[in-house]
């Protein structure tokens, strides 16, 4: 029997690939939760972004701040183009947004739970759901003894983790002999205890460059100003590139926003002296500097402590040299963090050195395989955390089931005894 702990994206996929690629295996997946699929169902605003058009590993590596390089070879076996494939061979057609972002036509991300359940279904894997795996021991036969959360003992010949977010003293790996990379998370927005940003809660600028000031983290494009402070792309960018970095600060650290990349201040002082002559009779106020939203542009006027009747005629230039600093350096201190809506990423977890990613199986327990969540490894957002979750669970399904020998497989009764024990439920 093949036991899967982890009801997420990773697990039902590496539990359909085990199952399909070997029907005479008796596949088990345990969900801890009562919802298999949560975070599927509310990833990408209820939509799941479920990969992205890179499809070029090297390229799409590059997205992931963790364990990109590691998965360079395991995408080009199984990468968006063959993501794409699956759920269309199955009814879900996928399609592109102008950002790279692939979801299903419908919108909906039922549509992917739907799909992965039936798929599950189809191919015979067993879902016991509100059931965890408390630990796990080699037997001296081969294969394990698990614990489940439920009491039931079980026996089986492989094990397939895909859970994330333990602990080290309570994750079933590291009682086996594995290491733990600490999970820390990553994808977050950021508090800023600014009254000014605040007040512009709901306003969206498309094309920022965000930095802490210090540190090698930097990242361009759109933010949004939220009631807590700033998020947007760039800022989760920044939050996943910088994770570790910025919770040894424990979230407080000074930013620096330049709201027109690619500008220098020298060029915005030109700007401003051709401005005291074809503007002079104008307000800065009623001039808004493109391409600025009116409401930020007047917030950034306050922060140079620029008076809102000054006229470009009568602009000074000490008052010219301080906004092109707030233009293209405004410096706000964050003192806080949020998870992006409910979609909760983490970085950390088994060290990519103790995984062989052909087979996704340990490299110090033999039996023991891993996929998803369970890894060291994540993505920017965009879609780059699912395809590792599809990428490494399709490839740790398919290895785990060719692994098994015709002495390792339970008879169609020893395996239905196994599933009862285990409290078992029907997937779907």
């Amino acid at each position: 029997m093949i036991v899967i702990a982890g009801g997420g994206a990773a697990g039902f996929f590496a539990a359909i690939a085990a199952a399909e690629s070997n029907p005479r295996a008796g596949v088990m997946l345990l969900e801890k939760t009562a919802r298999p699929l949560a975070k599927v169902g509310i990833s990408g605003g209820g939509r799941c972004n479920v990969t992205h058009d890179c499809f070029d590993p090297r390229a799409l590596a590059t997205r992931y701040p963790r364990g990109g390089r590691a998965l360079i070879g395991p995408l080009t076996r199984f990468g968006p183009a063959e993501t794409v494939a699956w759920f269309e061979s199955r009814g879900v057609r996928l399609k592109t947004e102008s950002d790279g972002r692939m979801f299903p036509v419908t919108d909906s991300s039922q549509t992917i739970i739907a799909c992965l359940e039936r798929a599950a279904q189809k191919a015979g894997v067993h879902v016991s759901i509100g059931t965890g795996l408390r630990s796990a021991r080699q037997r001296e036969q081969g294969g394990f003894t698990l614990e489940l959360t439920n009491g039931t003992i079980l026996d089986c010949e492989r094990l397939l983790w895909a859970g994330g977010g333990c602990k080290p003293e309570a994750h079933p790996a590291v009682a086996l002999g594995h290491t733990l990379v600490p999970p820390v998370p990553s994808l977050f927005t950021f508090h800023i205890d600014e009254p000014w940003v605040r007040a512009l809660s709901g306003l969206s600028v498309s094309d920022v460059e965000v930095a802490v000031p210090g540190e090698k983290l930097k990242e361009r494009g759109p933010v949004l100003f939220t009631h807590a402070g700033l998020s947007g792309p760039a800022i989760l960018r920044l939050s996943a590139w910088g994770a570790r970095v910025l919770h040894a600060r424990n979230y407080r650290f000074p930013l620096l926003l330049n709201w027109l990349p690619g500008t220098t201040p020298q060029a915005i002082l030109t700007e401003i002296q051709d401005r005291r002559v074809s503007q002079g009779a104008k307000t800065l106020l009623r001039s808004v500097w493109h391409p600025l939203p009116a409401r930020l542009w007047e917030r950034l006027l306050e922060q140079a402590e620029i008076p809102p009747g000054t006229r470009w005629s009568a602009f000074p230039s000490h008052q010219a040299r301080a906004l092109a600093r707030v233009l293209t350096a405004t410096p706000l201190a964050a003192c806080g963090k949020s998870m992006n809506k409910e979609e909760f990423v983490t970085c950390g977890g088994i060290p990519l050195t103790e995984v062989d990613f052909k087979t996704m199986q340990s490299r110090i327990v033999p039996g023991l395989y891993f996929a998803g969540e369970a890894l060291d490894i994540d993505g920017v957002t965009g879609g780059f955390n699912f395809q590792a979750a599809w990428t490494t669970g399709w490839i740790a399904g398919r290895a785990v089931a060719a692994s098994l020998t015709a002495g390792d497989i339970d008879s169609p009764a020893q395996a239905r005894a196994g599933l009862e024990r285990a409290g078992r439920l029907p997937c779907g």
